[in-house]
């Protein structure tokens, strides 16, 4: 296989594979090194002692006072805010990672081949039609 750098498809689709290899290997890492970090503790299970990983913010007294002060609006937004903060912590943040390269790499590739003519197809002079002068 002959790789011309020039050509502009050639050029997209190593980006892409660059783009997936990348993602892929940097999601593995994070995954492997990073833990899941438990919130605030809001209390112990009575019978076995172990703590519960609660956030206050998610009781059910905390969001009714929200919506009093807020809207059911207001809780909408927390709650959208706190899902988006967590996609960048522990192992979430591997997933996010992760499906972020293949979203781009599938841009990338996608782009190289919804590209015009490239390469020898862009140097070649058009074809005529059928009747001549």
């Amino acid at each position: 296989m002959r790789w011309n750098i020039q050509d502009r498809r050639t050029r997209l689709e190593a980006l892409a594979l660059a783009i997936l290899v990348a993602g892929l290997l940097l999601s593995a890492v994070i995954d492997r090194t990073a833990a899941d970090q438990p919130g605030p503790l809001l209390g112990y299970d009575a019978q076995s002692g172990t703590p519960l990983p609660v956030d206050p913010e998610d009781s059910k007294r905390y969001l009714r006072e929200m919506e009093q002060y807020n809207g059911k609006a207001g809780v909408m937004m927390y709650q959208l805010r706190t899902w988006f903060a967590g996609l960048w912590q522990g192992r979430t943040l591997a997933r996010t990672l992760f499906c972020l390269s293949v979203a781009g790499a599938a841009g990338a590739l996608y782009a190289s081949r919804a590209g015009g003519a490239s390469g020898r197809d862009a140097q070649q002079p058009p074809k005529r039609s059928g009747k001549r002068p």
